[in-house]
């Protein structure tokens, strides 16, 4: 997700103000889950919801099919307590109100009878009301109601920070994902529903439409709401591995010219994609974007976004390219916890300067990444090896990484690139992505990892223990510094860790016209340095570390800033 500001307007501002108090565990997504949430497996959804722009209300109407791993005599949900419930039916039998209860916004359903293990169930809710507002989307959760330039309603959610429990009954945790979800999504004639997966039709009475989607294994906050008085662009991408993508990009019919520009960056990013990981993973459904009033989130199969065209002076849009990148990092491949999302965020923002090499070379490659190194803080290591919800990971306020999953993941991957090599480093992050170092196109099923799974692949893939180097650069805060000083003809070097730990990487030095790899085996070395020659550490950019100039230059940029702030 792209954590840019945005403009949020006065009114929406005002709505939000008005609005009740989440719950904590509303607020909270991917808290622990609750035995029942464990012990089923959530085979389907089917989601209805009827979305009236002038009363800015909804109405939900939603059946979840599971089946029990265990007995189970209760279903427990993931549900805003501040959309009041109309009722509850199991398999088809209504239920009385004493029946089920949400306090605190954990929908707890009792059976009318146990459930034996591996047998199914289908829950049917039934709710109204007024979807918490977002603020400024994306970075709270919530609903964006918006108009166009002439007027028309303009809708979208983001939910990804407080979780799919703003407006479904849903498991609001990474693990939580339904196998296949329905949407129906009921707008205003003529308004269009843009939705997750391929599209079943849309069914037209009394002066509404009702747009049909179905996705397979969509993440939790992958669900989202896009309407709008859209226009369809529609092509097609003949991928290398021989399969053909629908392409689809919904937006507003005053950007028509731009969105044709932009259009023809699609197959562009899915051949770098598709060349550097592998086969898009959802090449059976679409690769589908939509205009929205927010920034930009990375929706399944309907990325959002609201970058208003612009390019970077590297001649791409880099909101539309991060937000692609997480259909490989973040909805193929999703961490089984929030503690894990460097795995979505920091191989996502690797893509970029990825992509730039890709596409203009090796310049661009090294600007992109100095840009994502003068931003890395260092607060808190960006795993901790513990559960968190999302907002543990987002806000530095909460002892979280916060920008470092972004910014310093990447450079952490470009620094095992070049320690393990493009063989070993593309090995492991295909087998992280699909399971498998030769994934093949065709119905995919999504995986959950954690970091200690890709450790392990990068070990498998290059033969060799590198937990040293994941030990310093994930679960710990401070970087390694890199000493040196010279003596009696000698470059001495020495790598300096928190509290010691081991980290034998390898260093290049040029002395003279001329690099050498020194090994470092111990964490240190020396090496001869005749008179009067010149050295430089790491001539190629290799390594990630300390940088006293990079910390000078942040505190003359905050002193600025304070200064600007009178």
């Amino acid at each position: 997700m792209t954590r840019s500001l945005i403009f949020c307007a006065c009114l929406l501002l005002s709505a939000c103000a008005s609005q009740p108090t989440l719950t904590t565990r509303t607020v909270n997504s991917g808290a622990e889950r609750a035995p029942e949430q464990l012990a089923v497996v959530f085979e389907k959804a089917d989601l209805a919801l009827r979305i009236d722009p002038a009363s800015r209300t909804i109405r939900g109407d939603a059946t979840l099919t599971f089946q029990a791993l265990s007995p189970l005599g209760r279903i427990v949900l993931d549900l805003d307590n501040h959309l009041p419930i109309d009722s509850v039916a199991v398999d088809g039998q209504l239920l009385p109100a004493s029946a089920y209860s949400n306090p605190d916004g954990r929908l707890a359903i009792t059976l009318p009878r146990q459930l034996a293990a591996g047998a199914r169930v289908a829950v049917r809710v039934r709710y109204h009301g007024a979807p918490h507002v977002a603020k400024m989307a994306p970075w709270d959760g919530g609903f964006v109601w918006s108009s166009t330039p002439d007027g028309q309603p303009w809708i979208a959610s983001a939910v990804q920070g407080e979780g799919c429990d703003l407006f479904w009954p849903c498991i609001d945790h990474p693990m939580g994902k339904a196998k296949l979800i329905d949407q129906h999504i009921a707008v205003p004639a003529p308004l269009v529903a843009a939705g997750a997966g391929i599209a079943l039709g849309m069914d037209e009475a009394d002066g509404w439409r009702t747009w049909h989607w179905r996705a397979k294994n969509p993440s939790t906050y992958g669900i989202s709401v896009n309407v709008g008085p859209y226009k369809l662009l529609s092509d097609e991408y003949r991928s290398r591995f021989g399969n053909t993508i629908p392409l689809r990009f919904w937006h507003l019919p005053q950007s028509e010219a731009q969105a044709r520009e932009l259009m023809k960056e699609f197959a562009l990013m899915l051949d770098f994609f598709e060349s550097t990981l592998g086969p898009y993973p959802f090449g059976d459904e679409k690769m589908g974007v939509v205009e929205t009033p927010h920034k930009g989130m990375e929706h399944q199969t309907i990325n959002a976004y609201g970058n208003k065209y612009a390019k970077t002076m590297y001649g791409y849009d880099d909101l539309l390219q991060h937000e692609f990148a997480h259909e490989w990092f973040g909805n193929q491949v999703t961490n089984m916890d929030w503690d894990d999302m460097w795995l979505h965020e920091g191989l996502g923002s690797y893509m970029q300067p990825l992509y730039l090499q890709y596409l203009r070379g090796d310049q661009e490659y090294f600007s992109s990444l100095m840009k994502l190194r003068s931003t890395i803080v260092n607060k808190a290591a960006m795993v901790s090896g513990k559960p968190h919800v999302v907002e543990d990971v987002y806000d530095i306020k909460r002892g979280g990484p916060g920008q470092d999953i972004y910014v310093k993941g990447a450079l952490v991957m470009h620094s095992l690139r070049a320690l393990v090599g493009d063989d070993v480093f593309f090995r492991a992050v295909r087998k992280l992505v699909y399971g498998t170092e030769q994934p093949a196109p065709g119905a995919m099923t999504p995986r959950y990892a954690t970091t200690r799974e890709f450790i392990g692949f990068v070990n498998q893939a290059s033969g060799r223990d590198l937990g040293w180097f994941f030990d310093v650069y994930l679960y710990q805060a401070e970087l390694p510094e890199l000493l040196a000083e010279t003596a009696d003809g000698q470059l001495k070097l020495r790598w300096k860790t928190k509290d010691d730990k081991p980290f034998p990487m390898p260093v290049d030095v040029r002395i003279g016209a001329a690099v050498q790899t020194v090994a470092m085996t111990a964490g240190s070395a020396s090496i001869s340095l005749p008179a009067g020659a010149t050295w430089t550490l790491d001539p190629h950019s290799k390594l990630l570390r300390r940088a006293k100039h990079i910390e000078e230059f942040q505190e003359y940029e905050k002193a600025q800033k304070k200064k600007k702030a009178g």
